[in-house]
């Protein structure tokens, strides 16, 4: 009979920590796409906002995943952000891109702390009594780039009253706050960003959204009719040749600016969700390749090299373009300049190579690919569709030349 020392106690193996707010958050991944799936059809058919798989995706913690540690948050960083909008691309593409908005503006706070402690306070307390969705308007119809906004904020005692229309406001009509950015009317205007509550008099939802894809996401015009917004709610209105604002000031000695920061977030996020479409249809294809079996032949057209060949194209497509986005959120996450630089056309490479692989996918597949009674052919409406958030390709492609340009001319 064998006997233990005293002083060797046999031991005990200890309990698996605790997963992180992130991981707790991301193993509720599966399930919310799963939901999503069972009714993205139907919200596409009819147009209507998706409120219950934006409350699934809230209940699993993902709509606030991007909230600051230092606000009782996960701190998700851009890896995680793509890793989430990539899976809920898979489910419903307009919920995902309601969701990767709100998952923009958390982070941008926590990068710049640029609402009032008040106000963001009071934004966290509504998102954890349910979704709490953000979104910043900008654009306005007619509008061009670098013009300034023709939304005007006049001042009226200790408030401003904003009156203009905003375009393409996705989530709109589900909106808690909006970041609207206007001018003001004073003689040398300044333009600043004016915290909304949605549920604001003078703020109308005009329902002008009905496009070929992304149908649920509610991208609607909102028109405001002297909206009443305290001057707290103000940001970025400093006096004329007074510099940035504390938040942009705190980033502006960093090694990237935090207006590249934001749209090199911006790029991914939306990069990611297209990509998760894609692979939606890939999955699909593969279960047609697997079940198809034409009356001339006498095994499944997946067992055909021909379609094998295409599908490893659609593969290859898709690696590529998960690998740049990923990849590239990680360095942004490092605050790598050159990474920040390149996700402009990253974006618009990974939108190409998502949209293609989707128009490959239903070129495979012939009539069923383009029938109702299938999903192809709303991921290939969604795809197309996310194009909406992408800059012009001549846009992004003049930038990368210049860069180019300018590179060799140092060299």
């Amino acid at each position: 009979m064998s006997t233990v020392a005293a002083d060797q106690s046999p031991a005990v193996p200890s309990p698996d920590p605790a997963p992180s707010p992130v991981e707790a958050a991301l193993a509720g991944l599966p399930r919310v796409v799963d939901l999503l799936a069972a009714r993205a059809e139907e919200h596409d058919r009819d147009a209507t906002f998706p409120y219950q798989g934006i409350e699934a995706v809230h209940e699993a913690g993902l709509l606030t995943l991007t909230v600051d540690a230092r606000y009782g948050g996960p701190g998700g960083t851009l890896a995680d952000t793509v890793r989430v909008l990539a899976q809920l691309g898979r489910g419903d593409a307009s919920v995902a891109v309601v969701t990767a908005f709100t998952l923009l503006q958390h982070a941008e706070q926590a990068r710049t702390a640029a609402w009032p402690t008040a106000g963001y306070r009071r934004l966290l307390t509504e998102s954890r009594r349910g979704p709490a969705l953000v979104n910043t308007l900008r654009a306005e119809p007619g509008s061009r780039e670098g013009e300034p906004p023709a939304t005007v904020a006049r001042r009226d005692g200790e408030a401003w009253l904003l009156t203009g229309r905003k375009t393409y406001c996705t989530g709109a009509e589900a909106l808690a706050w909006m970041a609207v950015t206007a001018r003001t009317d004073e003689p040398v205007p300044r333009t600043g960003t004016f915290l909304v509550r949605g549920e604001s008099e003078g703020l109308e939802v005009d329902p002008t959204w009905d496009q070929l894809g992304l149908r649920a996401s509610a991208s609607h015009d909102v028109v405001l009719d002297e909206v009443r917004v305290p001057a707290e709610l103000a940001l970025g209105l400093n006096p004329p040749g007074s510099g940035a604002g504390k938040g942009a000031a705190a980033s502006a000695a960093a090694a990237v600016p935090a207006a590249e920061l934001a749209r090199a977030w911006h790029d991914l996020a939306l990069s990611a969700v297209a990509v998760g479409v894609a692979r939606s249809a890939q999955d699909w294809l593969v279960r047609f390749l697997h079940q198809r079996t034409p009356a001339n032949l006498t095994e499944p057209l997946g067992s055909l090299p021909r379609y094998r060949s295409a599908l490893g194209e659609i593969e290859a497509q898709l690696i590529g373009a998960e690998e740049l986005v990923h990849g590239l959120a990680a360095r942004v996450d490092r605050a790598e300049p050159e990474a920040v630089a390149r996700t402009g056309p990253a974006h618009l490479l990974a939108t190409r190579a998502a949209t293609a692989a989707v128009q490959q996918a239903v070129s495979l597949t012939g009539n069923p690919g383009l029938s109702r009674r299938h999903p192809l052919e709303r991921y290939l409406r969604d795809v197309l569709s996310s194009r909406v958030h992408l800059a012009p390709d001549e846009a992004v492609l003049e930038a990368a030349g210049r860069a180019a340009l300018e590179r060799g001319a140092r060299h």
